[in-house]
This record gives structure tokens, sequence and C-alpha cells, in this order.
């Protein structure tokens, strides 16, 4: 495999860790993950990973429950810290090094994040887990892994995702929907296509990083990403 990409930011939902259970981690799955991390890593690959926390606790529906929205997204935070533990674990245990770095001080749990230190970190050939989100509430880990992603000069951010790409509507509930094999950033603000949250796509389009959607959950599909292999959906700067 020849890798297109040298350097890649891949945001990964915390309900995907939970495999279809709705919650909690499945030990198969983020598994699957670092087997799939660690190939790309072989190759060649500088990764840098953002996980959201939805399986554990989302502060904006803690907030629609009564919790306060500061609190919740903190609460929010610590469960992407909870997944990133996970996630290194699994590499620990197929033999790939990695560093998880928090945006908030956590010490000895992760490094606080630096830039430079994840930069570092993945020219070592570590894998760099940043967790926390952006560290600030009433943002969401999308936002947070566009900025991460941006700072850390990524080549693409590969949003992995359990469909196999964008469509013109919700797959899942709209038999008729059609895919996108590329699609621009104001197309997708214009057809108000649920992507990222718009701050997190935004981000990207002024910062020209593009963003791959394709599905994660399909052993084998991450190198194929990588490889250049025509799969998902490319969000590009027109």
């Amino acid at each position: 495999m020849t890798p297109i990409y040298k350097r890649i930011l891949l945001k990964l939902s915390g309900e995907s860790l939970a495999a279809g259970q709705g919650t909690g981690i499945d030990a198969q799955r983020v598994a699957d993950y670092a087997t799939q991390i660690k190939e790309i890593v072989d190759a060649g690959v500088q990764v840098a990973i953002v996980i959201g926390g939805g399986n554990i606790f989302r502060g904006l529906s803690g907030a629609a429950k009564g919790f306060d929205r500061v609190k919740g997204d903190q609460m929010g935070m610590l469960a992407t810290v909870i997944n990133s533990l996970a996630l290194s674990s699994a590499l620990d245990a197929v033999g790939q090094p990695s560093q998880v770095f928090t945006a908030i001080n956590m010490c000895p749990i992760g490094e606080q994040y630096s830039k430079w230190r994840a930069i570092d970190a993945m020219k070592q050939g570590k894998v760099a887990i940043m967790s926390c989100g952006t560290g600030n509430p009433f943002f969401t880990t999308d936002t947070g892994s566009a900025l991460r992603g941006i700072e850390v000069e990524a080549d693409v951010m590969l949003k992995g995702t359990r469909v196999d790409g964008i469509y013109t509507a919700d797959p899942e509930k709209d038999p008729t929907a059609t895919k996108f094999d590329r699609i621009t950033y104001d197309e997708v603000y214009s057809r108000n296509l649920k992507v990222m949250d718009m701050t997190a796509t935004i981000m990207c389009k002024e910062n020209n990083l593009p963003i791959h959607v394709f599905n994660m959950d399909v052993v084998g599909n991450l190198r194929k990403v990588i490889a250049g292999e025509g799969i998902g959906t490319v969000v590009y700067q027109d």
C-alpha cells in the first residue's frame, strides 16, 4: 500500500465504540479499530485521533434533562478521555505505541495537549489521541477534531461513521437517498447536510482541510481510504 496522505486526523464517534449497543465500549470493536490504525501507521502514515463521548455522556442531551450545560459538557469531555484510554489500551495490545493528550490538565491520565508535543509524538511513530474536545463547553468534538486537524497540519480529516459517505438524506430513514462521491463545503451548507456541526465545517473550509467521510465499521476501509481507493465521500474547497 502506498499512502496518499502523510498525516491524518481521524475522527471517531463515541457511539461507534459501542458497536450498536447504544452505550458502553465494545472490546472487539475497539480492537478492530486498533488493528486498522496500526496497519496504516506501519505504512508510514502519521495518525492523530479525536473520539467523541456520546456512548457515555453527551452534554447537550444532559442539558435537556436538567443538567447545567457547562457541567454537562465537562462530563462529556471526561467521557472522551475514557474512550481515548480504551483505544490507547487496545493499541498497546497490538504493539502500536500511542500517547493520550487532554485539552485540560489531567496528569497523570494524559499529557496536556500541545500542538508541538502531538506532532513530535506522531513523528516518533506514536498515535496521538487527543481528548476533551476543545477543552471548552458549547463546542462539539466535531469542532474539536477540526481544530486539532488544522493545528497539527493534517492533510485530511477522516470522519469514520457507520454509513459509507454523505447522502442527499439520511439513508437509514430515506431509501431514495443518493450518495455523493465528492461535494463542496458550500453545497454541504446549502443543502443543510448533517456531515458535522456547522462550526466544524466552516473551520475546515476556511483552512482548506478536506473531509473524507467513510464507514469505519467495515474492517479494511481505513486502509482503502489511505490507499486512495474510491470509497466514501470527500468534502473539498471549490
